[in-house]
């Protein structure tokens, strides 16, 4: 799953003839490029049941280097000017609510 933070490769000029090295090159900058795809980076979904009713959670968190504690790691309204409409963000000043840029 992306983060949205992922860009597509620059993928290598062919060659007019067959070239053993270029399909080697070409099938690693791929290879990177689904490997970015399918890392959740610091975020992650999870559901669970409580009895009939599903449970689903986001988590934005992620362990700090030093202390092992885990932070939270969205975005906040300072940050406004560089998200994307659509964009979750925490706003810090409104009781950290989650908010979306409209």
């Amino acid at each position: 799953m992306s983060t949205g933070t992922t860009k597509a490769p620059n993928l290598p000029m062919a060659p007019s003839m067959y070239s053993p090295q270029y399909m080697e090159q070409l099938t690693n900058v791929l290879r990177l490029y689904f490997s970015q795809l399918d890392n959740a980076g610091p975020s992650a979904m999870s559901t669970e049941r409580n009895g009939a009713n599903l449970i689903a959670a986001l988590n934005f968190s992620q362990p700090n280097r030093f202390t092992n504690v885990r932070e939270l790691s969205l975005p906040t309204q300072t940050d406004l000017a560089n998200l994307r409409v659509g964009d979750v963000y925490v706003d810090t000043s409104a009781g950290n609510v989650l908010k979306v840029k409209p």
